[in-house]
C-alpha cells in the first residue's frame, strides 16, 4: 500500500470529506516527504481552526471558529459566506440532502443555517450548556445533540437530546451518562443512536423509544469519540487510557481491544468499506487497524500536535488528518 498526501486548505477539529472527484483544489501544491510517504501538508498561520464539514455533494467547506463558521466554496477554495455567532464553534455537520447546516456552540446553542442563503432558520436553546457534537439521521428529520456541564454533574446537563428538524422541537433527553457527552453518531440505517462520555462509558439508544439498548463499559477513561462501521454491525470507541475498542452491534459484544497508541486517543473513523478502522490522538500518530483481524496495519507520522479528527472520502481512496496545533491538515491517497 502507497499512501500519499495532498495539501488541504484549513486545519480542522472534526472533518468529513469532499468526494474525490472534487479534490483537485491542492493539486499542483508541492510535495514534501515523511518518513516513507510523500505528504503535502498545509501549515497555517493562526493558532487554531474549528470544526469541518463538507456538503454531502462536495462543493461547499464549512469551518468552525472563534467567531463562527466560515463557507469556503469548491473547487476554487473562494471564501462566499461567514456565519457570524458569539464563542467557539464545537462542531458543524450538514443535513443529508445539504440544505442545511447544524453549528455547535459554546454558549449553549445549536443553530440551523440556510445553506444557500446564510439564513439563520432556526436557533435550538440548550440552556446553560455548551454543545459538544451534533449528527443528523440518515433521513435528515432528526438532529442529535451531545452537550455537558462540568460545573455539575447533571444528567440533564450531561444528555443526549434528539430534535425534530422541521420544526426544531426537542423531542427527549436521553439521560443516563454521567459526565459530558463528547460525541453522537447515528446508526447508518437510522435506528440506533450510539453517544460517548467522559463518565468513561459508550451507549447505545434505541431512536424511536429513546431508550437505552446497552451500556458498552471497559473503557477506563474519557471515551472521546466513536463511530459506527458502514454496514452498522460494529461500532468503535478510543478513549484517553490510549486503547481503542470495537464492539458488536446491536449486542454490545467487545471484539477487539486495538493497542499501539502511548497517550490518549481522539478520533476515529472506518473506511468505506468496513476493512480497515483509522485511529489518531495525542501522541500525533495516526494508526490503521485491520478489522478482519484486529492487526495494526501501518502507522502514519508526521503531526507535531495531537491528531484530533480523521476521515475517509465515501469511496475509501483518501484519509484526511488534522493536527490540532501543529495547525496542519494531510491528506493521504490509497493505492
Amino acid at each position: 500500500m502507497r499512501l500519499t498526501a495532498k495539501r488541504w486548505l484549513l486545519a480542522l477539529t472534526c472533518m468529513a470529506l469532499l468526494p474525490i472527484g472534487n479534490l483537485t483544489l491542492a493539486a499542483a501544491l508541492p510535495t514534501a516527504t515523511v518518513g516513507s510517504a510523500p505528504v503535502r501538508i498545509l501549515q497555517l498561520s493562526g493558532p487554531y481552526a474549528g470544526a469541518l464539514a463538507f456538503r454531502p455533494d462536495g462543493r461547499l467547506l464549512a469551518s468552525g471558529d472563534g467567531r463562527g463558521t466560515l463557507l469556503w466554496q469548491l473547487p476554487g477554495e473562494r471564501l462566499i459566506r461567514r456565519l457570524t455567532e458569539p464563542g467557539t464553534v464545537n462542531a458543524v455537520a450538514f443535513s443529508p440532502d445539504g440544505g442545511l447546516l447544524a453549528t455547535a456552540g459554546s454558549d449553549g446553542r445549536v443553530r440551523l443555517w440556510d445553506v444557500t442563503t446564510g439564513q439563520l432558520r432556526r436557533t435550538l436553546e440548550l440552556g446553560t450548556y455548551y454543545v459538544t457534537a451534533v449528527a443528523f439521521s440518515p433521513d435528515g428529520t432528526r438532529l442529535a445533540t451531545g452537550s455537558g456541564d462540568n460545573s455539575a454533574v447533571s444528567s440533564s446537563a450531561n444528555s443526549v437530546k434528539l430534535w425534530d428538524v422541521p420544526t426544531g422541537r426537542l423531542l427527549g433527553s436521553l439521560r443516563g451518562h454521567t459526565d459530558v457527552v463528547t460525541g453522537v453518531a447515528f446508526s447508518p440505517d437510522g435506528r440506533l443512536l450510539a453517544s460517548a462520555s467522559r463518565d468513561q462509558t459508550a451507549r447505545l439508544w434505541d431512536v424511536a423509544t429513546r431508550l437505552p439498548t446497552r451500556t458498552l463499559t471497559g473503557h477506563t477513561d474519557v471515551v472521546s469519540a466513536l463511530a459506527f462501521s458502514p454496514d452498522g454491525t460494529l461500532l468503535a470507541t478510543v478513549s484517553w487510557d490510549a486503547s481503542v475498542k470495537v464492539w458488536t452491534v446491536p449486542e454490545g459484544r467487545l471484539l477487539h481491544t486495538l493497542r499501539g497508541h502511548t497517550a490518549p486517543v481522539e478520533t476515529v473513523a472506518f473506511s468505506p468499506d468496513g476493512r480497515t478502522l483509522a485511529s489518531g490522538g495525542q501522541d500525533r500518530e495516526v494508526r490503521l487497524w485491520e478489522m478482519a483481524t484486529g492487526r495494526l496495519a501501518r502507522t502514519l507520522s508526521g503531526h507535531t500536535d495531537t491528531v484530533n479528527s480523521l476521515a475517509f472520502s465515501p469511496n475509501g481512496q483518501w484519509l484526511a488528518s488534522s493536527g490540532s496545533r501543529d495547525r496542519s491538515v494531510r491528506l493521504w491517497a490509497w493505492r
